[in-house]
């Protein structure tokens, strides 16, 4: 069983308006999994779509002291699933929309 973490930025929360929602995910999940995930995680919501995207981690620069040792490292890679419903809603961001209110 895998745990979904959603993703709270401005544009996921305008896909949820339209009915899709943003999660990330272990690089290591397959869709049938998410959906599986989605389904038992949150009550009465039956998935529709699952698209998912991954998203390489860019090389920084990282330095240990002033301008000794320079070199660069690497952020790791990430995974995001774009889950659409057919039915129920989730409720993520009920707290920012009653803050706004």
């Amino acid at each position: 069983m895998i745990t979904l973490i959603p993703r709270m930025t401005e544009k996921a929360y305008a896909q949820s308006q339209a009915g899709t929602y943003v999660f990330s995910v272990p690089l290591t999940t397959n869709k049938a999994e998410i959906i599986k995930a989605v389904e038992s995680q949150y009550e009465g919501v039956k998935v529709k779509d699952v698209r998912t995207v991954v998203q390489n981690g860019k090389q920084v620069r990282a330095y240990r002291g002033k301008r000794q040792n320079p070199g660069r490292a690497h952020r790791t890679d990430s995974k995001k699933a774009y889950v659409s419903l057919a039915s129920g809603t989730i409720e993520l961001f009920k707290e920012v929309e009653e803050e706004t209110k």
